[in-house]
């Protein structure tokens, strides 16, 4: 029924299936099972963080890994102490039901219902295609609250059982943080380590290459919860580690497999998990306190939106992007709770936690209204308020070249100015697992592979998987490697390609290219000091050089204000011709055409204004020569300019030509003077001319 799918999130249609499951069991008269906390924790929860981790979009999860860090932690801790200090208070203003409550069962309380479940997260916003920013700021502060969950967990169910705490006490609890936390990333990357390192060698037994993808991920996971260490961190650094290196080294098959798998398992999981928390609802003992419950509902919506506002104050202080009031409003209403926190309350003890079924409750009732109201609500505020969308676009080659440009590029801005941020920081972790970590975990040639490349090989062998499947393997193009023919089939290797391929000189030629110019970032250099830097020979002869220039030009404008009879722009030969044999009078030469100037012509460009050049202004009569009859019937005399001797600026080399009179005299010359205007009839061009 899509229309009712559209409207409620799957996770609210199946935990409405599992309270009619769990109404109908008792209804016959039996026993309902209860959602087991063990069966929760080792087998449902697993697949679901391990689909997260394994296929955790990386570039976008370190570019806000700050902003999601503080969400989960500081955000998180203010959660759990100012809902646990309220309740308290709530406790002992509550009367008779709960004055027996105390500050230490408050706060556990608080640790239990503030952590947003990544479970919830995943159903409620994969359906409604929220922008990749707002995506992983949620669900990655839902993945790495975790370990605040389990400290502060563990930490108030120990602190119950003391007499008394001490600050050594709280100086440890404050410390196991860290110890919860950072062991449980090591333990992930120890076997994520192992994993790639024994995927190199499977190569001739493909069938169980997914089979150590999911052990070595559950080794990790049960190893790190055997410690009390953080479960679900280890998972996620096991899937982030081995990932690269195991694609690497697997075929085509296996990776389909282990995607497929992996979504089928976590879709599974998801979908026990919400039916039992209908089927335990209905099955559980329950203690209905309206004070408690209500006040817990009402304190978790208060403390979730001033968390959000205040941090969002304090991040966008550091923060390029910067997060509007309208992703402010979607990261505090997509605070959802689910099943963890039901499961932890399930684990409390009866001895030392007497009012369990009222937490438990009350727990339920959060989880209900968070997945219901705000699960329901979400997908039309998200069009009402315009929040941007998830495009779905495919990843090109084009793209991946300026992705890494640009990240080269930054890389680079940071060595010159001595700033080390984390485009260097992920630049020297590139080349470290470039130079040993490849070699290591990679088999055969595609360790020494360049990224850009890899990234080829696998959209190639995609398109060519699709060409497969829908029949057209004649029309493979060229360019798909024999890489991915034995990805496809690895048993026999094609004889021939259907079309020409590049020659194996050039396709190194291509690879040599790519490897100089779009591999290589700028080596480390001495940061920016304006102190250490070295004089510029060049600097003081570039400056003299603009100056003449400059004044060059002001001189020019000078001229130009002062002339009096306007520039005329010279006409090309064609038009010169033309005139002269419409007048031949007015262009006839004169007698005295010896004491005209003598006018030069650039070879190089005969038509161009700048190439006319004044050599002498005197008349030939007053250089004490007489004029030759050559000369007296030519008129104006053109003469060829002499070349100027090589490393002269032409520019700057001042002239005879340079000066104002020189000037002047060319722009009265290449005025002609009014013409005649031609009478009516008669033709621009007389005959015989």
């Amino acid at each position: 029924i899509p229309s009712v799918s559209n409207i409620v999130p799957e996770s609210c249609l199946l935990i409405v299936v599992g309270l009619l499951v769990g109404g109908l069991i008792k209804g016959v008269g039996e026993k309902p099972p209860i959602l087991n906390s063990d069966i929760f924790f080792l087998f449902l929860l697993p697949p679901i963080i391990l689909d997260a981790g394994y296929f955790l979009p990386l570039r976008p999860f370190t570019e806000n890994l700050g902003t999601i860090l503080i969400f989960a932690v500081v955000g998180t801790l203010w959660n759990a102490f100012f809902l646990g200090g309220l309740m308290y208070a709530v406790c002992q203003l509550g009367g008779p039901g709960l004055n027996h409550i105390g500050l230490l069962a408050n706060l556990l309380f608080g640790s239990i219902i503030s952590a947003v479940d990544p479970v919830a997260v995943l159903a409620v916003f994969e359906e409604i295609h929220i922008n990749e920013l707002l995506h992983i700021l949620v669900f990655g502060e839902s993945l790495l609250n975790d370990a605040v969950t389990v400290v502060l967990y563990h930490l108030f169910e120990e602190f119950a059982n003391f007499e008394q705490v001490t600050i050594l006490d709280i100086i440890l609890g404050f410390l196991s943080f860290f110890v919860v936390s950072l062991g449980g990333v090591l333990v992930g990357v120890i076997y994520g380590v192992i994993a790639a390192f024994t995927s190199r060698f499977t190569s001739h037994i493909r069938v169980i290459e997914p089979l150590f993808v999911f052990l070595y991920s559950y080794m990790a996971y049960l190893s790190a919860e055997l410690f009390h260490l953080s479960g679900i961190m280890a998972l996620i650094a096991a899937g982030v580690v081995m990932r690269p290196y195991v694609e690497a080294n697997i075929s085509h098959k296996s990776h389909t497999t282990i995607k497929y798998f992996l979504k089928m398992w976590s879709s599974v999981s998801e979908t026990l998990i919400f039916i039992f928390l209908g089927v335990s609802t209905v099955a559980g003992h329950h203690y209905w306190n309206w004070t408690f419950v209500i006040s817990t509902l009402f304190f978790c919506l208060i403390a979730r939106v001033l968390g959000v506002l205040v941090l969002t104050w304090f991040i966008n202080k550091f923060r390029i992007v910067k997060l509007t009031p309208k992703d402010q409003f979607i990261i505090a209403y997509g605070g959802l709770r689910g099943a963890i926190a039901f499961s932890l309350g399930y684990l409390l003890d009866y001895e030392h936690f007497s009012m369990r079924d009222m937490f438990l409750t009350a727990i339920i009732t959060v989880i209900f209204f968070t997945v219901f109201v705000q699960g329901m609500t979400i997908r039309p505020l998200v069009d009402l308020l315009a929040v941007k969308k998830k495009q779905e676009t495919k990843r090109s080659i084009n793209e991946e070249i300026h992705t890494q440009f640009l990240d080269h590029l930054l890389t680079g801005i940071e060595d010159i100015c001595g700033h080390y941020g984390h485009h260097h920081w992920k630049d020297k972790l590139n080349r470290f697992n470039k130079k040993y970590v490849k070699k290591c975990l990679i088999a055969g040639e595609r360790s020494k592979e360049p990224q850009l490349i890899a990234f080829y090989h696998k959209m190639e062998m995609k398109q060519a998987i699709e060409l497969v499947e829908s029949g057209g393997i004649g029309k493979i193009p060229s360019a798909v490697s024999t890489v991915s023919m034995q990805n496809i089939n690895p048993q026999t290797l094609p004889l021939e390609r259907v079309l020409p391929a590049l020659s194996k000189d050039k396709e190194e030629e291509i690879r040599k290219i790519l490897r100089t110019n779009l591999q290589k970032t700028r080596q480390r250099l001495r940061s920016y000091n304006r102190h250490t830097l070295v004089a510029d020979p060049y600097e003081e002869a570039w400056n003299q050089m603009l100056l003449r220039r400059q004044k060059a030009r002001q001189l020019e404008q000078k001229m130009n204000n002062y002339l009096t009879v306007p520039a005329h722009r010279l006409d090309s030969p064609t038009m010169s011709r033309a005139r002269i044999g419409s007048d031949p009078l007015a262009y006839e030469p004169k007698e005295d055409s010896e004491n005209l100037p003598i006018i030069t012509i650039d070879p190089a460009s005969p038509q161009s204004p700048e190439s006319v050049d004044l050599m002498s202004e005197e008349p030939k009569g007053c250089s004490g020569l007489p004029p030759s009859p050559e000369e007296d019937e030519e008129g104006l005399v053109m003469r060829v300019k002499e070349p100027s001797s090589p490393g002269t600026d032409d520019v700057f080399t001042p002239g005879t030509s340079d000066s104002p009179s020189n000037q002047r005299m060319l722009r009265c010359l290449s005025d002609p003077g009014p013409r005649p205007e031609p009478e009516e009839g008669e033709p621009f061009i007389p005959k015989g001319q």
